[in-house]
């Protein structure tokens, strides 16, 4: 059930970016039973890593706090409808409930002005294409090698992750 002052923590949080050097204005909270369990802000630039984004961040905030990988009690509210990456992020997190501010046409208005030295530019559409396209079908290059090799590691993971499961139960 949405509750507002979620959403202005997570636009709170979005807020230091206007002083906060190699952030942009985008923040996320996790909530689970009334309360915040994890934090975000869009770092991307600070820790160069371009999926360093508010919801990305706030996940692995929740996660690392509640020791797991499952959020499926939890919900996430953002300051900006989230791209491909952080949609694909919060499904993986299990999250049902995902409640933001603006939307992407919205931020897209309000950055329509900045040349790509001041906010490197995002075809978000494009990003949604290629997220959701089968490999062969994405415009980035790829090619399939060594597939062996990485089925013998994975298989023997999952045989030890059985093993190891069955012996805890």
């Amino acid at each position: 059930m949405y509750q507002e002052n979620f959403m202005k923590k997570a636009i709170e949080l979005s807020a230091q970016a206007l002083s906060k050097p190699g952030t942009e204005p985008f923040g996320a909270v996790i909530v689970r039973n009334g309360r915040i369990v994890g934090e975000g802000l869009n770092h991307s630039l600070a820790h160069f890593d371009p999926t360093s984004h508010g919801e990305v961040e706030a996940i692995r905030d929740a996660c690392r706090r509640l020791e797991c990988v499952d959020l499926s009690e939890c919900d996430i509210y953002t300051s900006c409808e989230p791209c491909a990456l952080c949609v694909a992020a919060i499904a993986m997190a299990g999250i049902k409930q995902m409640y933001y501010a603006a939307s992407l046409p919205q931020a897209g208005r309000a950055f329509a002005n900045l040349t790509p030295a001041e906010r490197y530019p995002v075809d978000l559409d494009q990003l949604r294409v290629e997220a959701g396209a089968a490999v062969e079908n994405r415009t980035i290059a790829a090619t399939q090698k060594l597939d062996g090799e990485a089925m013998t590691i994975l298989k023997q993971w999952a045989s030890w992750r059985k093993e190891t499961s069955a012996g805890g139960a």
